[in-house]
């Protein structure tokens, strides 16, 4: 005769093990993605010396925005000026890394006024806002170059968030001319992509925990920050450009923003060039490409 097994009796310790170690799991994701919002928002700044063998003249100049900091700057004139440009950098970077454009701008005949935006450079600030309070930085500055060099035309040159600073002011820039470089559509995108390019597939279940943060800890919510939206209403002349094999504005999402921007607007998709300095990467036709655009409107 053959014992038959009875039924098994649960396992609680197993099952409750499983769930400290999911929570556990959770707890741990939460946290990393508070310090990765920590430091995507901490200031990126240093004192900024100029740097050695610059071949032109630079004024060190400062403005009030209403952003809360006083603005540093380097200003370089050009000998019978026909214009300003004032260049505006990315997130994480400074007035510095616009230097390289400065030389055939000022061979041109433009003044450049080159600045550091909030929590940026020598400039001041809690948090990086990723074109908010920029925002405020590029009127600043705006206002500057109107007031310092009163009727002459002025351009505006943004890479990235400097891009999204510019597009994201209010009132609309009083400029004659507008380029901007490697521009994202939304905040949600640009998060989802970084995240993608860091995490693959998982970085779009990541990016809600990034996002969910902006209001605590910047005071901002997601829809302030839609550069799509806004070039859709700005009429100033624009120059768009992108890189075509960018993963952190997929190239995609540059003719979304291409296509959505009003009119008069122009173009360029840089063939091979990722999310990068698009002048390094084709100096000879970006300068053609920039000079004829200023030409036409400054």
């Amino acid at each position: 005769m053959s014992l038959s097994e009875g039924p098994v009796a649960p396992q609680p310790r197993r099952g409750r093990k499983q769930v400290k170690i999911l929570l556990a799991a959770l707890l741990l994701g939460v946290l990393l993605d508070g310090v990765a919002g920590m430091v995507l928002t901490w200031p990126s700044q240093r004192v900024l010396p100029l740097p050695p063998g610059v071949a032109f003249p630079v004024n060190a100049v400062e403005f009030p925005s209403a952003s809360g900091a006083t603005v540093k700057g380097w200003l370089v004139p050009a000998p019978g000026a026909k214009g300003v440009v004032i260049l505006m950098h990315g997130v994480h970077a400074n007035r510095a890394t616009m230097l390289e454009r400065v030389p055939f701008l000022r061979a041109a005949g433009y003044t450049l006024l080159l600045f550091d935006f909030q929590a940026h450079g020598e400039t001041v600030g809690r948090h990086i806002t990723f074109g908010y309070l920029e925002s405020r930085d590029a009127t600043a500055a705006v206002a500057y170059a109107r007031q310092t060099f009163p009727g002459q035309k002025i351009a505006v040159l943004g890479v990235s968030m400097g891009g999204a600073a510019a597009l994201l002011a209010q009132p609309r820039l009083p400029v004659d001319a507008l380029i901007v470089e490697s521009v994202y559509p939304t905040i949600e995108q640009a998060l989802e992509d970084r995240l993608r390019v860091r995490l693959g597939p998982w970085g779009k279940y990541a990016a809600p925990l990034l996002t969910w943060q902006f209001k605590p800890r910047l005071g901002i919510g997601m829809e302030a920050l839609c550069p799509i939206r806004e070039i859709a209403q700005i009429t100033t002349p624009k120059l768009i450009l992108a890189g075509e094999t960018d993963r952190n504005t997929t190239v995609a999402e540059s003719r979304a923003m291409i296509a959505a921007a009003a009119e008069p607007k122009q173009s360029w998709i840089v063939s091979g060039a990722g999310h990068v300095d698009l002048h390094h990467f084709a100096r000879a036709e970006y300068e053609r490409r920039v000079l004829a655009f200023l030409a036409q409107y400054l």
